[in-house]
């Protein structure tokens, strides 16, 4: 297989990991959402990502059909949603549509429509679908098949997914897009990884020319697993390898031999690619007497794998793996089946255990195979050819195929079985392959633990793979992933088995499931709870204790008790902890520095606790230890344990539905209720205090200075605030953010508690801004002035939740529209060019008027803002700056629009209170005075580069030498937004600032950018960046220059690519060969290379 992938652009490029923020990282996707189109070469990637990449850049309209909750379009609903363009330079039309019967006469009626566009007539129309969504989709595509000659090129993006409601779980349907395949006529073409569901996806678009096609990949494991794909091909030349292939074959007749044509096809594409697919893999022995044909992601994969293992033993085994299922083509077939071969074993899906035991059924695939080794000529007596039935449900491991290949050489039928030794199959871990499982509750505040390891042990050098699964069932909803992590590319659809560490955030867990079972002999088992020596049979239960003797392996306890931290207290001890065991190559401080530069630099304060909270629990033998009976006594009757499974049942793609229910209650009060409240405080619970619902520390401060910046003509009003800290105790570090806490309008307030007859001053307990199940007691104009985001954008869960409260029919029906599939439409629309808020809603529905405690239950909490600070405390020690602009737009009805904080500071006076909070970031200068530093700041992004201009100077006046400084600011034109000029001229005067470079885009006829003026000094650049000086001793050391951006995230390719040239020119100076984005990614792993944009 490895021949395959090989291409030439491999080492090209280097790994591409998106910096989603922690707080918003999915624990299913821990590198996040692609936000463009346009992948490097590297890249930390699903096969579904890599799918809706080639759908998303070659259709005209990308027709989705599947449920919200399997996100198959994400990517590509967002990259339409923001305008990204495609391959014929037009936004993709991605059109979410309902799943049900005739579901497809919408696509129908679009491809075959006589009223389209000349120009769009010859484009791709695709859609992206679960294969549940082909039966009643059915009947179209037939039509469509026989009406191809006069249609638009159509390719089915399908993913192996459908739920089964009697095993209550998801599985892998593979049957049905055989069986459509089979009964209209459609091309099949199957993705056995995620290394070339890109490649295959493109296949497909190109066959789409000629015959209408189904892309088939695996919906459960491998179109969700993450990991870092190679060979990536770009958006540019992802169309010109289409155009290519396409131009060169598309006057070719829509009709005659599918078959011989998708092969000329797929040899143009290994032409275009340098790979070497063919429509049957083989892998094995060339002399191999038993051999296994397989069709689907992960039994292609797993069989391919557990068949080179055998043949490194000396076993005369193969495996030949279906790329093109349909038209089944019986010559290519043949020619790749080795003609020594004695006993062929076909593994077919069928749909259920049912059809697995009843000898009348067969799988789609064997008929097909028993026809083209029957009817050969190749042998004078057909080998022969035995039925593997499997039904969807099954979860493979390499177990199975070893037990596959043994029966195969020696019994004369074949069953999917485990009963093959785990030694035997030890080797798909590979040399220098460490593996790690965790498992949590799905909605603790740990859960997210494992998808910030992946990113935080994904480096240049090391390879990660990454995939979870969600229980709804077990413990009312448990999540459990899976790290791989090596040298070489991983692929490894199939649940660890031997894992090295195994995590357990909760050990309520070990009562649901074996999870030791799980853990290599010798391995390390970590458990997050307040357990103590005396409790661990109660806690962990003699099942485990007695297993972790047998396993010989290590026990260690995290106690992360310790009033007054924050919710990312636990998360980052336990991080910290697994690295502390886990011997991943990191060193405590390491991989503190690594985990703040992903998530919040207060991970550096935890490394001291760690010894304290971690304890290594000594394994006692005697836990495996047979009771002792004393003579004379009867032994008691021995207690069977009961058997657990070792894996999770995967039934969802995200937490149990009901615990999403569960918000908070507002419920409406009386002011002798309040009076209740805070005269017996002690009676009910209540604390006096500033914002107890928030994780840091509050403090109120005043407004000391608010100034505009610009004109009073000029349409962006961009202004320096100030407050006083005198007497708060509060202390900001350079580089933090300064979280606000805004209110409402109070004018708006007023008119919306007028329309809506409310009484301002009625008691209500209303979720607390950020954490909503702590309620606080407010007077109704409070809760709406301060708590609820009333004026906020509403999703779609509001138009859900309001719908039962209207008593007009068709009002109801309009917001019920609006929550589902069918009105996504017009809900973009409402939100995205109406702007319309929550109270909008109310208005526009007022026959949807819930109760205001229901009604604080279904709008959302308003949250805090934060600003990066522009001032350094010790210049000022008793005052904090911030640099804002005000957000301000006209909607569609021509009301004028605001950004909530950002109106709020702008207005307010001298002297007024606000709430704040301080919030840490990665936005760090080098530990060394004397390291360079560069920054590059559009518009507000100039914020923290102000107060690392001030802190430097301090550094001089205090006696200190101080490295080069260098600021490039960009903004629109240098007389309305020279922000902080007259300080950046006295600072450059003054020898602090080494050089600035502005770009005022509209100063000239022709736009300056940032990315100009850093070109225009990349000799500077490169010296100070990149280069070495000579210490008095003689040694040469770097200078340890760091870069950083701050502002939109537009300029990131732009500016990356300028560095990238400096390391060019720098390798160049040395006389090396380097990988520029790799080396980029070195910078931005060391902290050399620092973003906050957004």
């Amino acid at each position: 297989m490895a021949s395959i992938y090989a291409r030439s652009v491999y080492s090209a490029e280097s790994a591409y990991a998106p910096s989603t923020p922690i707080d918003e990282m999915s624990p299913i996707f821990p590198f996040g959402t692609p936000q463009s189109p346009d992948f490097p070469a590297e890249a930390y990637l699903t096969a579904q990502h890599l799918v809706q990449q080639v759908s998303y850049l070659l259709s005209d309209k990308l027709f989705v059909y599947s449920p919200q909750s399997f996100s198959l379009a994400e990517a590509a609903t967002a990259w339409a949603a923001t305008g990204q363009r495609n391959g014929h330079g037009d936004v993709t039309g991605v059109v979410p549509t309902e799943t049900r019967l005739g579901a497809a006469s919408v696509l129908l009626g679009y491809v075959l429509s006589k009223d389209l566009a000349q120009e769009r007539r010859g484009m791709v129309q695709s859609i992206i679908a679960s294969s549940a969504s082909l039966i009643p989709m059915q009947s179209a595509l037939s039509q469509l098949a026989l009406l191809y000659g006069v249609s638009s090129p159509f390719v089915a993006h399908i993913s192996a997914l459908d739920y089964d409601v009697s095993k209550e779980r998801l599985v892998t349907d593979y049957v049905t897009p055989l069986t459509v395949a089979r009964d209209t006529g459609l091309a099949l073409i199957a993705t056995s990884s995620v290394h070339e569901a890109q490649d295959m996806a493109l296949f497909a678009t190109v066959v789409a020319e000629i015959f209408p096609v189904i892309n088939l990949v695996d919906g459960v494991r491998v179109g969700r697993e993450t990991g870092r794909v190679k060979g990536v091909v770009s958006r540019d030349e992802v169309y010109r390898i289409w155009e290519s292939i396409t131009g060169e074959f598309r006057g070719l007749e829509k009709k005659g031999c599918k078959g011989k044509k998708i092969a000329r096809l797929l040899d143009a594409l290994n032409a275009e690619l340098g790979t070497g697919y063919q429509m049957f893999q083989y892998t094995g022995a060339e002399d191999a007497e038993e051999v296994l044909v397989v069709f689907g992601s992960v039994e292609a994969s797993l069989g391919a794998d557990v068949a080179r293992h055998l043949n490194r033993e000396g076993k005369k085994v193969g495996v030949v793996s279906v790329r093109v299922y349909s038209p089944f083509m019986e010559a290519e077939f043949l020619k790749v089946l080795p003609k020594s071969v004695k006993k062929i074993a076909v593994l077919g899906q069928v749909k259920d255990e049912t059809e697995v035991h009843d000898e009348t059924v067969s799988s789609l695939l064997f008929g097909d195979v028993f026809s083209a080794v029957t009817f050969s000529e190749e042998w004078s007596l057909p080998p022969p050819v035995v039925d593997v039935k499997y039904s969807r449900d099954q979860v493979w491991s390499p177990r199975h195929f070893g037990a596959i290949f043994e029966q195969l050489a020696g019994k004369e039928q074949v069953a999917v079985a485990e009963e093959y030794p785990k030694e035997g199959v030890q080797f798909l871990s590979g040399a220098g392959v460490n593996q790690y499982t965790f498992w949590d509750i799905d909605d603790a505040p740990t859960a997210k633990v494992s998808a910030v390891l992946a990113r935080a042990l994904a480096t240049h050098r090391k390879n990660v793979s990454y995939t979870s699964t969600y229980d709804n069932a077990a413990q009312a909803g448990v999540i459990q992933s899976e790290i791989r992590r090596g040298d070489a590319v991983i692929e490894a659809p199939f649940h660890v088995d031997y894992a090295d560490v195994v995590v357990v955030g909760d050990a309520n867990i070990f009562k649901s499931f074996d999870i030791l079972a799980g853990l290599k002999q010798g391995g390390t088992l970590l458990v997050k709870g307040a357990i103590k020596d005396e409790d661990l049979e109660k806690k962990l239960t003699k099942e485990v204790l007695k297993g972790l003797v047998l396993k010989d392996a290590k026990l260690f306890i995290l106690d992360p008790t310790n009033e007054g931290e924050s919710e990312d207290y636990e998360s980052s001890l336990l991080e910290l902890s697994f690295f502390k065991i886990a011997n991943a190559g990191y060193t405590q401080e390491s991989a503190a520095k690594k985990l703040a530069s992903l998530s919040s630099p207060d991970v550096l304060k935890l490394v001291e606790k760690v010894p304290t909270a971690l304890r290594e629990v000594p394994v006692n033998k005697e836990w495996a230890a047979e009771p002792v009976v004393a003579e004379g006594e009867e032994a008691p009757e021995p207690v069977e344990a009961p058997v657990l499974p070792s894996v999770p049942t995967h039934s969802a793609f995200t937490i149990n539905d009901a615990k999403l229910e569960n918000t908070a209650r507002g419920i409406l009060k009386s002011s002798d209720h309040a009076a209740k409240l805070l005269s017996f405080k002690e009676a009910y619970g209540v604390e006096t205090a500033l914002r107890p619902d928030l994780p840091v520390k509050n403090f109120i401060v005043k407004v000391q200075a608010n100034k505009r910046l610009t004109p009073n003509s000029y349409d962006r009003n961009i202004f320096h605030i100030e407050f006083d800290l005198t007497g708060t105790g509060l202390t900001y570090e350079i580089g933090e953010a300064l979280g606000v806490h805004a209110h409402n309008d109070p004018k708006m307030v007023e008119r919306f508690i007028t329309f809506y007859g409310l009484n301002p001053e009625d008691i209500v307990e209303v979720p607390s801004r950020d954490n909503p199940d702590i309620l606080e007691t407010r007077t109704v104009y409070q809760s709406l002035l301060q708590n609820l985001d009333i004026f906020g954008k509403p999703g779609k869960k509001f138009y859900e939740a309001l719908a039962p409260f209207a008593t007009d029919d068709a009002e109801k029906k309009a917001l019920l529209t609006l929550a589902g599939p069918e009105g996504a439409t017009e809900f973009k629309r409402l939100a995205e060019v109406d702007n319309v808020t929550f109270a909008d809603v109310l208005l526009d529905y007022p026959s949807a008027h819930p109760d205001f405690h229901e009604l604080a239950k279904i709008v959302s909490p308003m949250k805090r803002r934060e600003y990066s600070i522009a001032s350094s405390q010790q210049v000022h020690p008793n005052s904090v700056h911030l640099l804002i602009v005000v957000v301000g737009w006209k909607d569609s009805r021509g009301r004028d629009r605001w950004g909530q904080a950002s109106r709020y500071l702008s207005l307010l006076p001298i002297g007024a209170s606000v709430t704040v909070s301080v919030k840490p970031s990665v936005m760090k200068l080098p530990p060394l005075s004397t390291a360079p530093i560069i920054m590059a700041g559009l518009g507000t992004g100039l914020a923290p580069f102000r107060a690392f201009v001030q802190y430097r100077a301090w550094q001089r006046d205090q006696g200190l030498p101080i490295g080069p400084v260098f600021l490039y600011m960009g903004s629109r034109t240098q007389r309305e937004e020279y922000l902080y000029g007259e300080e950046w001229e006295a600072y450059l005067a003054s020898g602090v600032i080494t050089r600035l470079g502005c770009a005022f885009s509209r100063d000239q006829k022709e736009k300056i950018y940032i990315q100009d003026r850093m070109r225009q000094d990349l000799e500077w650049i490169t010296e100070e960046y990149l280069g070495t000086e000579t210490k008095e001793d003689g040694s040469v050391v770097t200078k340890g220059g760091a870069f950083y951006l701050c502002g939109p995230t537009w300029p990131v390719p732009d500016v990356s690519e300028v560095l990238m040239e400096a390391i060019g020119k720098d390798a160049e100076r040395r006389g090396v060969k380097v990988d520029r984005r790799r080396e980029l990614e070195v910078l931005k792993e060391g902290g050399r290379y620092v973003l906050e944009v957004y």
